[in-house]
């Protein structure tokens, strides 16, 4: 395929299947006017974007808000659960600027997506804060039509996902930006220049842990029975992707601390915190695939994620970098005191998150969410952070810098054609596919010798069901 074809594939809207008949899944239809009638100078249609939010939950509200402040227009919201629709709604009216036509503030409402990308012809930008189960369909959806996409982490679900959006974000030329945004503070950049500068040494191992939400319940299978479903929620559609089941009042719904833990809907506190803290690991060592994977677990592992588990990361030299050990710990679990005591030397005792890099030459620590840095090279004799150690500030400055460490201003800026975003989703997928092959370890049971060119756990081809796409399609483009 030629590269003006394969443009004007990702530029056209995908073929809408199964829609019902026009209008079907607009719940209200306020006053929407296209970007063009805004007044010119400050207010012109090139300093305004037309966004909208797929999935309106508590997440996504932190992000609706961000757009309205940076006085860009949220044109329609979608959700298949009413309620947190209506309050996004209420939130668009309170937080809109002034100076738009009487109405033109109120989005309009939608259940299902495919009506919202038939039906604004005007927009730009999505912001996608649904379930993870829906990320990868709703971004593959949203780029080949052409809009700029930010989705909240993690961003797949399964290999074969991060595989596809690895190499279709290239080709669609919209602005995307995966939501780990720790990945846009000074302090995880400059931690990426300093590790790759050599300053710490050869780097041969890296400890993460999350202790921050305490210990999940046991591994457990779903209970019995099924709940009638709360008026204004469309359950299947809810669902979408992944396999039906009945509905449970409190168990899967609402909220991400509910649904992350079963593996038909997420990848537990591995994705769920994990997308943040491997990111730096990934970008500061050049991670792909890891060779070898194993999870230790303390109990049997049923339809949901374990109340802790310990996972061992082997990766093999990267050019001239060394390979590398990463293992990640949850539930209470951390590496051994004798790796965290200088860590616990800081302030006393083990932050709740980390991410502790161990070098020939030094160490260096920084946040769950890869942010306030800090480092300590042999002979130091106390810990400084990564912005004023003195032996980092004669490096130069090789990464994009975030303006204000903002974040969704780098997406938006980069959505109007401005730099493109540091943390787009060809990174963000490939941190996924970093850390996604301990879900195979845990869910086998056993350690797994991973093949990441070709996706595959050698000599087990029960792995393939976790590995591939399994869609239900009734919901999708």
């Amino acid at each position: 395929m030629t590269n003006r074809q394969d443009r004007a594939r990702c530029g056209r809207r995908a073929v809408l299947k199964g829609l019902a008949a026009a209008g079907v899944g607009v719940w209200a239809a306020p006053l929407v006017l296209p970007s063009g009638v805004w007044a010119a100078g400050e207010q012109s249609p090139n300093n305004k974007l037309n966004v909208a939010a797929i999935g309106t939950g508590g997440r996504s509200s932190g992000l609706i808000q961000e757009v309205l402040r940076q006085g860009n227009n949220m044109i329609a919201l979608c959700n298949v659960d009413r309620t947190p629709l209506e309050r996004a709604a209420r939130l668009v009216a309170e937080n809109a600027g002034d100076d738009r036509p009487p109405g033109a503030q109120q989005p309009r409402l939608y259940e299902d997506y495919r009506t919202l990308l038939e039906t604004e012809k005007s927009l730009d930008a999505v912001l996608v804060a649904t379930g993870s189960r829906w990320h990868a369909p709703l971004c593959v959806a949203f780029m080949k039509a052409g809009k700029h996409v930010f989705c909240e982490k993690p961003l797949v679900r399964k290999l074969a996902e991060a595989r596809e959006l690895i190499e279709l974000a290239p080709r669609c030329k919209v602005a995307t930006q995966h939501g780990t945004q720790g990945g846009s503070s000074k302090a995880f950049r400059r931690s990426i220049e300093i590790i790759q500068a050599g300053l710490l040494g050869q780097v041969r191992q890296v400890h993460m842990w999350c202790d921050g939400y305490g210990r999940f319940p046991a591994s457990h299978d779903r209970p019995a029975g099924e709940d009638p479903v709360p008026a204004g929620l469309n359950w299947d559609f809810w669902l979408g992707p992944s396999p039906w089941r009945p509905f449970k009042q409190g168990v899967y719904h609402p909220g991400c601390l509910k649904f992350q833990n079963w593996f038909d809907l997420c990848n537990g506190m591995l994705a769920g915190q994990g997308a943040h803290t491997f990111y730096l690991p990934v970008r500061a060592l050049n991670l792909e695939h890891p060779t070898r994977v194993e999870a230790e677990v303390w109990e049997p592992v049923k339809e949901t994620y374990v109340s802790r588990s310990s996972y061992r990361f082997e990766f093999p030299a990267r050019g001239e970098m060394a390979p590398v050990t990463v293992w990640w710990m949850d539930g209470e679990t951390y590496p051994p005191e004798e790796v965290t005591e200088g860590v616990r030397a800081i302030s006393g005792t083990l932050p709740k998150f980390g991410c502790l890099f161990v070098g020939d030459k030094g160490e260096l620590y920084a946040g769950g969410w890869g942010e306030s840095g800090v480092m300590k090279l042999q002979g130091d004799k106390g810990w400084r952070g990564v912005l004023d150690h003195a032996a980092a500030k004669p490096l130069p400055v090789t990464l994009p810098r975030a303006p204000d460490d903002n974040h969704m201003t780098e997406w938006l800026q980069a959505c109007k054609g401005g730099p493109p975003t540091f943390t787009g989703f060809q990174i963000g997928a490939r941190a996924a596919a970093a850390y996604l092959p301990g879900m195979l370890s845990l869910r086998l049971g056993r350690p797994i010798e991973w093949d990441g060119v070709n996706m595959k756990a050698k000599g087990m081809p029960e792995a393939d069901p976790l590995i591939e796409k399994s869609y239900r399609t009734k919901w999708l483009l």
